[in-house]
């Protein structure tokens, strides 16, 4: 089932996609990087190969285009946070999700907004993902993580490996950090993303194995 959605949140609408295999055991939440949206070619490469794994998708933009014109909104962590948890509530609520384990994927600032909200909902979210990411933004909230975390960066990417490595160290759930060699952030090097998909989907598919639902 592949359908265009939007998301009612505080008097805008908030448009995405919905890929949901049948018997999909869980669904990803992907929230991209600043200056990207729901049609990031990098996040979509990795939606597909999760969805022919049997794991439903769900890209969306967390900020109207007029929004994401100002460049200090783009890099507000607490709004995205706040919008990509209204996200998520309405995945655990809506018929077709309802009932499905959910894990999330952040990419950049992302990522930030991925992992603080991890740890504001606890067992409520399943298995999270970081790619390039830049988990300093969110690094109190780290410690309060209690989903599988796997942080995945590129070895070429100068700067953010530092960032992630400090990360890493401050996660104290079960936790995995991949160094895919000769990438740099936007893993655009040949096998690359493949990799990064690769990763990703084997985590999620683990772990959705393992999850449980837990009320909303």
């Amino acid at each position: 089932m592949k359908r265009e959605i939007n998301i009612a949140v505080d008097g805008i609408e908030l448009p995405g996609t919905l890929v949901l295999p049948k018997g999909a055991r869980g669904i990803v939440v992907f929230a991209h990087g600043s200056g990207s949206s729901r049609f990031s070619p990098r996040n979509t490469f990795v939606a597909k190969v999760l969805q022919d794994g049997g794991v439903g998708t769900l890209l969306i933009d967390l900020l109207t285009r007029k929004e994401d014109e100002v460049y200090e909104t783009r890099f507000d962590i607490e709004l995205l946070t706040e919008r990509l948890g209204r996200v998520v509530a309405w995945t655990l609520e809506e018929g077709v999700t309802k009932g499905l384990a959910v894990g999330l994927f952040g990419a950049s600032t992302g990522a930030a907004a991925a992992l603080n909200l991890g740890a504001k909902l606890g067992e409520r979210v399943a298995p999270l993902v970081s790619r390039g990411g830049r988990p300093d933004m969110a690094m109190e909230s780290l410690p309060r993580i209690v989903s599988p975390t796997l942080l995945i960066v590129g070895g070429n990417d100068f700067g953010v490996i530092e960032l992630n490595e400090k990360a890493y160290a401050a996660l104290a759930c079960e936790k995995k950090l991949e160094i895919i060699p000769g990438a740099t952030h936007l893993f655009e090097e040949p096998g690359a993303l493949e990799e990064v998909a690769r990763l990703a989907a084997d985590w999620f598919i683990r772990y959705f194995s393992l999850a449980r639902v837990a009320p909303t």
